[in-house]
């Protein structure tokens, strides 16, 4: 894989593990989605639920699949920092655009942050976790951020 400009390889790999990810959900594969997974590794979803494990993420990502209409992410990366030459962390935003429409959904706009860690030649997903971006009390940080997010549309 070629490393993006201004960007060393490392990031680009923790960069492109996320993406991988998202482009799972879009797809509605839950065996990718879970591929991207350390084999012990701990999601929390945008509701506070909790996958614990690979093979938990796939079962519940299945049943997301299955029984939702799923919408579209789209997102940009804020920012990969190394802990150490083998965990990463990145934060990125996301927006979402539901199933059937063509518009993110300010309401269901994340903030969200992934722990990365290397093992052997190979990055996965430690930790995933997705949160609200509601910014109680601060509406122009919402209307910033969905404004930056349709930008991605």
């Amino acid at each position: 894989m070629k490393a993006q400009a201004g960007k060393s390889t490392e990031e680009s790999l923790i960069i492109a593990i996320y993406h991988e990810l998202l482009d799972s959900w879009n797809r509605k594969s839950s065996s990718n989605f879970a591929f991207s997974f350390d084999e012990n590794a701990i999601v929390v979803g945008f509701d506070g639920s909790q996958m614990n494990g690979r093979a938990d993420i796939e079962i519940e990502m299945g049943q997301v699949f299955t029984n939702h209409e799923t919408g579209t992410y789209v997102s940009k990366v804020r920012e990969v920092r190394f802990l150490t030459k083998r965990v990463a962390i990145l934060k990125a935003v996301a927006g979402m655009i539901p199933h059937g429409e063509t518009d993110v959904k300010p309401e269901v706009n994340a903030i969200q942050t992934l722990v990365a860690v290397r093992n052997n030649d190979d990055w996965k997903i430690a930790l995933f976790q997705n949160t609200p971006a509601q910014f109680h009390g601060r509406p122009e940080l919402a209307e910033a951020l969905t404004a930056e997010l349709r930008q991605l549309v």
